[in-house]
């Protein structure tokens, strides 16, 4: 094994990144175990060098072809083998990571980016993939719902108000336009799941190292988008009223952790402004605490419809913004012991 790195696992089957499947639980378990026993993997709560991967959004939706909001990236393929790639850099890392972090984007129907919230003037709601900026809405090209209003108990005026403040909010905080996105990461759908093939190794590294992944939820507020597990786009309404929080909670027990790699979909939005949360949170700390970041950049993939959406430049500007402030760009075949900045 070179520097220490372990052998993929041989139940690990990269053909089947792409498909969704039941994992044996029971039989994941056991070879966990005995994966363990045979390579001589301590608990993780033994490691002095403490390591998480925050695995962003690693469900079916996202990553699965066919489904609704599959992260095809430049090649086409981008999510299937970002995939492949990040259950392998598990199996080969597994004594060295300590904890997994896997967020789950988790929606209902009535969204504020769901074509269902707002409608035209006939009635006539958005299509997918439909930007829609401020400008839109004081010319009365959009409006909220009114049925959606009467659903969710919120009175249609007060609710056309917030629509403006909200794409004004994004419009002044550099975010993107309000976007109309495909349903998608329903809750208690197949497409909420987390990828079989990651579940598994995710599973496969609780069993082996004795130790709890910290599923984190995000996205079910109808009155905002949620790229970032760390908080949502806007979080205050017209009168400066919270309506969302940041989850200072997570942001400090990362601040714990000796490295913290990151990984998952899609580069241009939802990892994107997970890592520019985590930045802005560390430079108001410790400037030096960016040092302690590193970006799987073949784990991840931007946004792509072809001929629709291309957010690749997006997400590569924004990467070499956090490469800038000190984060680190690795590639998950160099093994972490190789990196710098680690100690194991």
């Amino acid at each position: 094994m070179k520097n220490n790195e372990l052998n993929i696992p041989p139940h690990f089957d990269k053909a089947k990144a792409s498909q969704v499947w039941k994992v044996d639980y029971e039989k994941t378990a056991a070879g966990g175990y005995e994966w363990a026993r045979q390579n001589n993997i301590r608990p993780a709560y033994e490691d002095k060098f403490r390591i998480c991967v925050l695995a962003v959004d690693m469900q079916n939706t996202f990553c699965i072809p066919g489904f609704e909001l599959f992260v095809g990236g430049a090649s086409g393929s981008g999510a299937v083998e970002d995939t492949c790639r990040l259950c392998e850099f598990i199996y080969r890392n597994l004594n060295s990571i300590t904890e997994i972090i896997p967020t789950m984007d988790t929606h209902r129907p009535l969204q504020i980016f769901h074509s269902i919230f707002l409608s035209d003037k006939n009635g006539e709601h958005p299509a997918p993939y439909t930007l829609i900026p401020v400008e839109d809405i004081e010319k009365g090209i959009w409006m909220v719902n009114k049925h959606v209003c009467k659903n969710l108990n919120i009175d249609f005026e007060k609710a056309q108000e917030y629509l403006l403040h909200y794409t004004r909010e994004l419009k002044k905080g550099g975010k993107y336009n309000l976007t109309i996105w495909p349903y998608h990461a329903m809750l208690g759908g197949i497409g909420y799941a987390l990828v079989s093939s990651f579940e598994e190794a995710v599973f496969f590294h609780s069993a082996a190292r004795y130790c709890q992944p910290d599923i984190q939820i995000k996205g079910s507020n109808p009155l905002t988008e949620h790229y970032s597990i760390f908080g949502p786009e806007v979080r205050e309404d017209i009168s400066g009223k919270k309506i969302a929080h940041k989850n200072t909670l997570l942001l400090e027990k990362l601040i714990e952790y000796d490295a913290i790699i990151i990984a998952g979909q899609a580069k241009s939005h939802c990892v994107a402004w997970t890592i520019d949360d985590l930045l802005q949170d560390f430079l108001l700390k410790k400037k030096h605490l960016t040092e302690k970041v590193y970006l799987l950049e073949d784990c991840t993939s931007p946004v792509v419809i072809p001929g629709v959406i291309d957010y690749s430049e997006e997400a590569d500007k924004a990467f070499k913004k956090f490469a800038d402030h000190g984060m680190h760009i690795v590639k998950s075949t160099v093994p972490i012991r190789e990196w710098p900045g680690i100690s194991l």
